[in-house]
């Protein structure tokens, strides 16, 4: 398919733009394939080049011959472009509507997207399953990497390459990967240096009704436990969710079969009640009443802050097992690729420092939740404004940055990051020049897509250091201490720079910023000072104390 054949109108003249905080713009409009973009003759205006993948949803207005476009995009920024002539604006939205909702993940922007930047280190290479497991190599002998899955065909949304107890053969694993949903046996997560009480994840057992049991399953989660230890089974569902899943051949750890699990069942919502969650919140912060009781009452309504308490809460009582209680975790909920990622790479930011440095968080994001199978291209093809009926879309990756930010706010120095790096892998992970958060699993990445070979990866771009200046925390001091968030209500804040940031001006925000990073960088100029003072003074002290002697 051309996508000439899409654009029946390619450019109008005479196109008035409308965007939160910045001038009026009047200039061309113009429709490429993956652009929307408006280029203005007047002096020091930006231009508008918005990709179509971001466009979640228009609305037409008409006025005698002069039509107006509402666009709303994924990222939750409101445009508007008024167009002369009324059959330029039909044309021109159709146009917008096609482009935006191709099926065809070949046919979108990072398949054709060429950087204008130096690849340094190519984004694709960093973080290999091999490369984690020589750091695992230095602190334990215990486990061993296997390719079971080399072909993707044992589960298909997991990577190539898993780690998995030593003593646990390929053979054992196939049968415990039938017995699991989606073929998602246990596999190793994260291990505590601390005390080597490990995480795994997994997918629901499938027990069914008739209580199902799999020997292989059991002496798999089983191999992870020390000589007189117990472990936790974390299950994301209630027990209610739990138990109604039997029916549909699914299910949860029969007591009688893993004598030395302890089961605890949470309550993280589905994806489905989260993406309503997230249409209602967006719907009350866009509301222009100011009406104190109906925001409250809408922002209660959307219940989001109680889906961010119950991810975090469940996430520290993981931490909590594996550090304070010494004991092993196995965390899943039904498929094991949406509440079990958020819980798994949240706990490891409150229990490993190197998790919350730039580098190590791409590494958790690239381990927990691209190579682990969540499907980013179901999850993020619509976001708070679309008017198609949701297939599988949900703001699981949405909700842990959120969680991620709420950690960050109250341990303000212990992250090497900053809130505008969570913001960008937000809008990346919705639209985006990089292939990174394409596709759904890691066979459809690298296999189907051949994604490393044909797009260019976000990391690539991120870790350029004139990049990486603009995401680095100016409050940041290592911290190696294990973090413990208060998941209180009056702990949990909204995330204003998502949810507010195209509703109000943050001006005066970024001023207090600016301000308090020369502030910080004054005091490193005169701690350097006085740090040169003090060796000079050691200095003459020492050539002073000859001539002292008798």
């Amino acid at each position: 398919m051309e996508f000439a054949e899409l654009i029946k109108t390619p450019r109008v003249d005479g196109v008035v733009l409308h965007r939160p905080f910045l001038p009026t713009v009047e200039g061309t409009l113009c429709l490429t394939g993956h652009h929307l973009i408006l280029s203005s003759r007047q002096d020091n205006t930006e231009e508008l080049w918005l990709l179509h993948s971001n466009i979640d949803a228009i609305e037409k207005r008409f006025i005698g011959s002069l039509g107006t476009i509402i666009v709303k995009c994924k990222d939750l920024r409101i445009i508007q472009l008024d167009i002369p002539g009324m059959e330029e604006c039909l044309n021109i939205a159709s146009s917008i509507e096609a482009l935006s909702t191709l099926d065809s993940v070949s046919l979108m922007y990072p398949f054709f997207y060429r950087p204008m930047f130096e690849v340094i280190e190519d984004g694709w290479h960093l973080f290999s399953p091999e490369e984690a497991f020589k750091d695992l190599e230095s602190m334990t002998d215990e486990w061993r990497l296997s390719e079971v899955n080399k072909d993707f065909t044992v589960c298909p949304s997991y990577p190539s390459l898993v780690t998995v107890p030593k003593d646990i053969d390929d053979d054992t694993l196939c049968k415990a990967a039938a017995f699991r949903h989606g073929g998602r046996f246990p596999v190793l997560s994260y291990y505590h240096k601390k005390n080597g009480m490990v995480m795994m994840r997994a997918g629901q057992p499938l027990t069914g009704t008739n209580g199902r049991r799999c020997k292989e399953d059991e002496k798999l989660i089983n191999a992870t436990l020390r000589a007189g230890k117990r472990g936790y089974i974390i299950d994301t569902r209630t027990i209610a969710v739990a138990q109604q899943a039997k029916a549909r051949g699914g299910g949860f750890e029969q007591e009688a079969n893993y004598p030395q699990w302890r089961r605890i069942h949470k309550a993280i919502e589905r994806s489905n009640i989260l993406q309503e969650s997230l249409i209602k919140l967006v719907e009350a912060c866009n509301d222009q009443s100011n009406s104190m009781d109906r925001w409250l009452s809408k922002l209660e309504a959307s219940n989001w802050q109680s889906h961010v308490k119950e991810i975090l809460t469940t996430a520290c009582l993981a931490a909590q097992c594996i550090d304070r209680s010494g004991a092993s975790v196995l965390v899943h909920g039904t498929e094991g690729t949406d509440s079990t990622l958020q819980v798994t790479s949240l706990a490891q930011i409150i229990l490993e420092p190197a998790c919350r440095t730039i580098r190590g968080f791409q590494a958790l994001v690239e381990r927990e939740w691209l190579q682990a199978g969540h499907p980013f291209q179901q999850r993020c093809a619509q976001s708070a404004y679309s008017n198609g009926k949701p297939r599988s879309e949900a703001p699981v990756f949405l909700l842990f940055l959120d969680c991620v930010w709420q950690i960050l706010r109250q341990f303000p120095c212990s992250f090497q990051f900053n809130e505008h790096f969570l913001i960008t892998l937000f809008e990346h992970a919705y639209a985006s020049q990089f292939g990174t958060f394409l596709g759904n699993s890691a066979a459809e990445s690298r296999v189907k897509l051949k994604l490393s070979r044909k797009t260019v990866s976000l990391w690539s771009w991120v870790n350029r250091p004139q990049e990486l200046e603009r995401f680095v925390n100016p409050l940041y001091e290592p911290n190696s201490l294990v973090i413990w968030p208060s998941v209180a209500p009056q702990s949990l804040l909204l995330w204003e720079g998502v949810f507010l940031r195209w509703n109000r001006s943050t001006k005066f925000l970024d001023e207090a910023y600016e301000e308090m990073v020369h502030i910080i960088e004054y005091n490193k100029e005169l701690q350097n000072k006085v740090n040169s003072l003090r060796r000079q003074l050691a200095q003459l002290e020492t050539e002073d104390s000859p001539l002292q002697t008798p």
